[in-house]
């Protein structure tokens, strides 16, 4: 999108590409969003942003993805994107691509 700014000159706006993001839920994390696995489209552009976003969608959920401060991961939740534990990668951080799928096991869950 080009627009002229207010010194007349053009601004070219670049929108944030949304992706659609596979999202798998365990346990708990189930029982709240009613799904297993869920597209998710969002701009998130790291795993933090798109657990924040995940708290708004669906409430029950809130403090129960990421810390208070939004910082850390809450508790002892495990998430992985593609197999792999995003705190062996750059933690919330961590980088997101479309093809991503996002696994998500709450601290109760195990066997």
């Amino acid at each position: 999108m080009t627009r002229v700014g207010t010194s007349g000159y053009k601004i070219n706006h670049v929108e944030p590409e949304r992706v659609q993001l596979e999202c798998v839920f365990f346990g708990p994390f189930r029982d709240v969003t009613g799904e297993k696995t869920v597209i998710h489209e969002t701009d998130a552009e790291t795993v933090g942003e798109l657990l924040v976003e995940l708290e708004r969608a669906y409430p029950a959920l809130e403090g129960d993805l990421v810390d208070e401060d939004g910082a850390e991961l809450a508790g002892k939740t495990v998430v992985t994107k593609n197999k792999r534990n995003v705190t062996h990668i750059d933690g919330l951080e961590t980088a997101l691509e479309s093809t991503d799928v996002i696994r998500l096991v709450p601290s109760v869950y195990g066997g």
